[in-house]
């Protein structure tokens, strides 16, 4: 095996095929409403993540019925994750956060999973989210935005929070019996090999549940997108982009589900993104260059539980 692909995940743990349901609330993002920031993450569309979202305003029993049809016709696919995509889905009144997540338990939902910011994780919604798992039967998996562990380029991206916050958030949902996932964009142009390498080990030294891997894709109208046509900014190379993610997952626990290896979004509002290249054929790069060098997650999973002392009894 390659590494711990998602749909196989899914399949193993549900019995069936397993597709998200993307939900889009009415909510926003402390950094961009001035309780942290104004400004936003520099590499933010005003649209957020949810590039192919329904309405925001359509009832989330509709969104659910109108994804459910449209996605279980197309993938033959019976079971579903309720996923709270867009923005920080966790910056609002616990009570209207509880009557959303309420409403998303629909039939057929196996799970729910919720996109947020590691500074937006507080223990009344993980009591309450706690709750719902142990009463309704679902899992709960906890999206966070990390994007990387270099505190020096989250301060550039203008994240608004740093890494003791993400560490603290993953604690947080572990010790409520929930699962969490790392937004993690492996080419930051800022960042170097040895951080991408370091970003795998933290995330498995916190035994975070999934990762979900994106490039990095430059909008129009961001302040990433006015610094790349100023000249300030360079996007590393398809060839570096593909040996980062082959790096990231041999230092990567094994047991870490990997939902994705490459994001995408809109062409028509995207200055860059993946090369001008088919997301499939990276994601297809991926797996060949690991075939050819014999490289697979947890390939290099060597540097926990002591490792200075491992087997120094048998030497004394």
């Amino acid at each position: 095996m390659l590494y711990n692909k998602f749909s196989n995940y899914l399949k193993e743990k549900y019995g069936a095929k397993v597709y998200k349901l993307p939900l889009n609330l009415p909510v926003t993002c402390p950094n961009r409403d001035g309780r942290i920031s104004s400004r936003g993450c520099i590499f933010c569309g005003e649209e957020g993540a949810g590039f192919e979202n329904l309405p925001n305003f359509l009832e989330i029993k509709e969104q659910l019925k109108l994804n459910s049809r449209y996605i279980g016709k197309n993938y033959k696919s019976e079971k579903f994750i309720a996923y709270f995509q867009n923005y920080t889905n966790t910056y609002l009144p616990l009570e209207d956060f509880k009557k959303y997540i309420n409403d998303a338990l629909a039939e057929n939902i196996v799970a729910v999973y919720i996109s947020t910011r590691p500074d937006c994780i507080a223990d009344s919604y993980l009591s309450f989210l706690k709750e719902i798992k142990q009463s309704k039967g679902v899992d709960i998996v906890i999206e966070l935005g990390l994007q990387t562990v270099n505190y020096h380029t989250l301060k550039i991206l203008n994240r608004g929070h740093l890494l003791a916050e993400f560490i603290d958030a993953v604690l947080a949902i572990k010790a409520y019996g929930l699962e969490s996932c790392a937004h993690y964009i492996l080419d930051i142009p800022m960042d170097s090999m040895d951080d991408v390498i370091e970003g795998a080990r933290i995330l498995s030294a916190l035994g975070v549940n999934q990762v979900k891997c994106h490039s990095l894709y430059i909008l129009k109208d961001t302040v990433l997108g006015e610094m790349y046509e100023r000249g300030e900014i360079q996007p590393v190379t398809m060839e570096e982009y593909i040996e980062r993610a082959v790096l990231f997952l041999e230092y990567l626990d094994p047991s870490i589900v990997v939902q994705r290896l490459i994001g995408r979004a809109p062409e028509e509002r995207s200055l860059f993104c993946n090369w001008a290249m088919s997301w499939w054929k990276i994601h297809d790069s991926i797996e060949k260059k690991m075939t050819e060098e014999n490289r697979y997650q947890g390939k290099k999973f060597d540097y926990l539980n002591g490792r200075a002392v491992n087997g120094i009894s048998e030497k004394v």
